[in-house]
Protein backbone atom coordinates (compact mmCIF):
# COMPACT_ATOMS: atom_id res chain seq x y z
CA UNK A 1 0.00 0.00 0.00
CA UNK A 2 2.92 2.23 0.95
CA UNK A 3 4.09 1.59 -2.69
CA UNK A 4 0.86 2.40 -4.38
CA UNK A 5 0.83 5.54 -1.95
CA UNK A 6 4.08 6.76 -3.38
CA UNK A 7 3.24 5.88 -7.06
CA UNK A 8 0.61 8.13 -7.16
CA UNK A 9 1.60 11.14 -5.52
CA UNK A 10 4.71 10.92 -7.91
CA UNK A 11 2.82 10.51 -10.67
CA UNK A 12 0.86 13.59 -9.58
CA UNK A 13 4.20 15.66 -9.30
CA UNK A 14 4.59 14.64 -12.67
CA UNK A 15 1.40 16.50 -13.69
CA UNK A 16 2.26 18.80 -12.03
CA UNK A 17 4.82 19.99 -14.67
CA UNK A 18 2.53 22.73 -16.54
CA UNK A 19 4.24 22.58 -20.05
CA UNK A 20 2.77 25.90 -21.06
CA UNK A 21 3.50 27.77 -18.25
CA UNK A 22 7.45 26.57 -18.36
CA UNK A 23 7.77 26.66 -21.79
CA UNK A 24 6.31 30.19 -22.28
CA UNK A 25 9.35 31.07 -19.49
CA UNK A 26 11.95 29.36 -21.65
CA UNK A 27 11.14 31.40 -25.35
CA UNK A 28 10.26 34.74 -22.78
CA UNK A 29 6.51 34.77 -23.75
CA UNK A 30 4.02 36.53 -21.38
CA UNK A 31 2.35 33.69 -18.70
CA UNK A 32 -0.46 31.87 -20.91
CA UNK A 33 -2.43 32.08 -17.61
CA UNK A 34 -2.84 35.59 -18.16
CA UNK A 35 -4.31 36.42 -21.63
CA UNK A 36 -6.35 34.73 -24.37
CA UNK A 37 -8.58 31.98 -22.54
CA UNK A 38 -6.26 32.04 -18.94
CA UNK A 39 -5.79 28.19 -19.75
CA UNK A 40 -2.59 27.15 -19.55
CA UNK A 41 -2.58 24.97 -22.44
CA UNK A 42 -1.09 24.39 -25.78
CA UNK A 43 -4.18 26.31 -27.65
CA UNK A 44 -3.75 29.30 -25.25
CA UNK A 45 0.24 28.97 -25.87
CA UNK A 46 -0.54 29.26 -29.55
CA UNK A 47 -1.90 32.75 -29.55
CA UNK A 48 1.14 34.20 -28.40
CA UNK A 49 2.07 33.56 -32.58
CA UNK A 50 4.81 30.82 -31.36
CA UNK A 51 4.18 28.17 -32.67
CA UNK A 52 7.10 25.73 -31.42
CA UNK A 53 5.76 26.81 -28.30
CA UNK A 54 2.87 25.77 -28.86
CA UNK A 55 4.08 22.43 -30.09
CA UNK A 56 6.48 21.61 -27.09
CA UNK A 57 3.43 22.57 -24.75
CA UNK A 58 1.27 19.86 -26.15
CA UNK A 59 4.03 17.26 -26.40
CA UNK A 60 5.06 17.87 -22.99
CA UNK A 61 1.62 17.96 -21.95
CA UNK A 62 1.34 14.42 -23.71
CA UNK A 63 4.87 12.90 -22.59
CA UNK A 64 4.10 13.07 -18.93
CA UNK A 65 1.16 11.36 -19.30
CA UNK A 66 2.98 8.45 -20.77
CA UNK A 67 6.10 8.77 -18.62
CA UNK A 68 3.53 8.41 -15.61
CA UNK A 69 1.70 5.15 -16.23
CA UNK A 70 4.98 3.67 -18.26
CA UNK A 71 6.52 4.05 -14.78
CA UNK A 72 3.77 2.52 -12.76
CA UNK A 73 3.72 -0.31 -15.00
CA UNK A 74 7.12 -0.58 -13.97
CA UNK A 75 6.33 -0.51 -10.43
CA UNK A 76 3.56 -2.59 -10.89
CA UNK A 77 5.91 -5.40 -12.06
CA UNK A 78 8.84 -4.51 -9.30
CA UNK A 79 6.43 -4.19 -6.57
CA UNK A 80 3.63 -6.35 -7.11
CA UNK A 81 0.97 -3.61 -6.87
CA UNK A 82 -2.67 -4.65 -8.03
CA UNK A 83 -2.85 -4.09 -12.00
CA UNK A 84 -5.04 -1.77 -12.08
CA UNK A 85 -1.91 0.94 -10.16
CA UNK A 86 -1.10 2.06 -13.70
CA UNK A 87 -4.90 3.64 -14.24
CA UNK A 88 -4.66 5.38 -10.69
CA UNK A 89 -1.45 6.74 -11.83
CA UNK A 90 -3.14 7.75 -14.83
CA UNK A 91 -5.57 9.45 -12.75
CA UNK A 92 -3.17 11.00 -10.72
CA UNK A 93 -0.80 12.80 -13.45
CA UNK A 94 -4.23 14.04 -15.06
CA UNK A 95 -5.18 15.44 -11.53
CA UNK A 96 -1.46 17.26 -11.52
CA UNK A 97 -2.37 18.61 -14.83
CA UNK A 98 -5.53 20.34 -13.94
CA UNK A 99 -4.53 21.36 -10.40
CA UNK A 100 -0.80 21.40 -10.59
CA UNK A 101 0.72 22.27 -6.78
CA UNK A 102 3.93 23.75 -8.71
CA UNK A 103 1.22 26.69 -9.90
CA UNK A 104 -0.98 27.71 -7.76
CA UNK A 105 -3.44 24.63 -8.42
CA UNK A 106 -4.63 26.57 -12.15
CA UNK A 107 -4.15 23.91 -14.76
CA UNK A 108 -5.03 22.87 -18.34
CA UNK A 109 -7.82 21.08 -19.55
CA UNK A 110 -6.37 17.95 -19.61
CA UNK A 111 -6.82 16.49 -23.22
CA UNK A 112 -3.30 15.95 -24.46
CA UNK A 113 -2.22 14.40 -21.19
CA UNK A 114 -4.93 12.18 -21.49
CA UNK A 115 -4.55 11.08 -24.69
CA UNK A 116 -0.90 10.04 -23.49
CA UNK A 117 -2.11 8.21 -20.56
CA UNK A 118 -4.59 6.38 -22.46
CA UNK A 119 -1.67 5.24 -24.86
CA UNK A 120 0.37 3.91 -22.13
CA UNK A 121 -2.00 2.25 -20.63
CA UNK A 122 -3.55 0.17 -23.20
CA UNK A 123 -2.38 1.85 -27.05
CA UNK A 124 -5.58 0.17 -28.44
CA UNK A 125 -7.37 2.75 -26.21
CA UNK A 126 -5.74 5.65 -26.86
CA UNK A 127 -5.14 4.79 -30.58
CA UNK A 128 -8.82 4.37 -30.43
CA UNK A 129 -9.68 7.72 -28.68
CA UNK A 130 -7.05 9.92 -30.80
CA UNK A 131 -9.29 7.93 -33.99
CA UNK A 132 -12.38 9.36 -32.16
CA UNK A 133 -11.08 12.42 -32.54
CA UNK A 134 -10.21 13.33 -35.38
CA UNK A 135 -12.89 11.56 -36.73
CA UNK A 136 -15.37 14.35 -34.78
CA UNK A 137 -13.12 16.23 -35.20
CA UNK A 138 -13.20 16.02 -39.29
CA UNK A 139 -17.13 16.39 -39.50
CA UNK A 140 -17.68 19.57 -36.84
CA UNK A 141 -14.03 21.21 -37.28
CA UNK A 142 -15.04 21.47 -32.86
CA UNK A 143 -12.12 20.83 -31.18
CA UNK A 144 -13.42 20.83 -27.94
CA UNK A 145 -16.87 18.24 -29.06
CA UNK A 146 -14.20 16.20 -30.43
CA UNK A 147 -12.30 16.28 -27.41
CA UNK A 148 -15.63 15.81 -25.04
CA UNK A 149 -16.91 12.59 -27.73
CA UNK A 150 -13.58 11.14 -27.10
CA UNK A 151 -13.25 11.28 -23.39
CA UNK A 152 -17.02 9.78 -23.18
CA UNK A 153 -16.04 7.14 -25.18
CA UNK A 154 -12.69 6.27 -23.32
CA UNK A 155 -14.42 3.67 -20.83
CA UNK A 156 -16.89 2.36 -23.28
CA UNK A 157 -13.53 1.48 -25.12
CA UNK A 158 -11.87 0.03 -22.13
CA UNK A 159 -14.67 -1.79 -21.62
CA UNK A 160 -14.67 -3.72 -24.49
CA UNK A 161 -10.91 -3.97 -24.59
CA UNK A 162 -11.18 -6.02 -21.40
CA UNK A 163 -10.30 -3.39 -18.75
CA UNK A 164 -11.01 -4.07 -15.31
CA UNK A 165 -13.33 -2.54 -12.80
CA UNK A 166 -11.42 -0.83 -11.31
CA UNK A 167 -9.99 0.65 -14.59
CA UNK A 168 -12.52 1.61 -16.04
CA UNK A 169 -13.68 3.65 -12.89
CA UNK A 170 -10.15 5.35 -13.66
CA UNK A 171 -10.52 6.35 -17.04
CA UNK A 172 -14.11 7.12 -15.91
CA UNK A 173 -13.05 10.18 -13.61
CA UNK A 174 -10.76 11.05 -16.30
CA UNK A 175 -13.60 11.57 -18.62
CA UNK A 176 -15.79 12.98 -15.99
CA UNK A 177 -12.88 15.57 -15.15
CA UNK A 178 -12.59 16.77 -18.98
CA UNK A 179 -16.31 17.02 -19.24
CA UNK A 180 -16.10 19.61 -15.91
CA UNK A 181 -13.21 21.28 -17.17
CA UNK A 182 -15.38 22.13 -20.72
CA UNK A 183 -18.46 23.07 -18.86
CA UNK A 184 -18.02 26.79 -20.21
CA UNK A 185 -16.96 25.20 -23.94
CA UNK A 186 -20.17 22.82 -23.52
CA UNK A 187 -22.74 26.00 -22.76
CA UNK A 188 -20.87 27.75 -25.98
CA UNK A 189 -22.06 24.99 -27.83
CA UNK A 190 -25.65 24.85 -26.35
CA UNK A 191 -25.96 28.43 -27.40
CA UNK A 192 -23.84 27.94 -30.65
CA UNK A 193 -21.36 29.85 -29.89
CA UNK A 194 -18.35 27.70 -29.67
CA UNK A 195 -15.57 28.66 -32.14
CA UNK A 196 -15.11 26.32 -34.80
CA UNK A 197 -11.77 25.68 -37.07
CA UNK A 198 -11.84 27.47 -40.31
CA UNK A 199 -8.74 26.33 -42.92
CA UNK A 200 -6.95 29.89 -43.56
CA UNK A 201 -8.55 31.50 -47.10
CA UNK A 202 -11.71 29.91 -45.69
CA UNK A 203 -14.83 32.39 -44.76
Amino acid sequence: MTELLILILVAYLIGSLSFAVITSRLFGLPDPRSYGSGNPGATNVLRSGRKAAAALTLMGDALKGVVAVLLAHWATARWGLPVYAPALAGLAVFLGHLYPVFFGFKGGKGVATALGLLLALNFHLGLACAVTWLVVFAITRVSSLSALVAAGLAPVYLAALGGSLAEILAILGVAVLIFWRHRSNIQRMLRGEEAMFRSKGKT
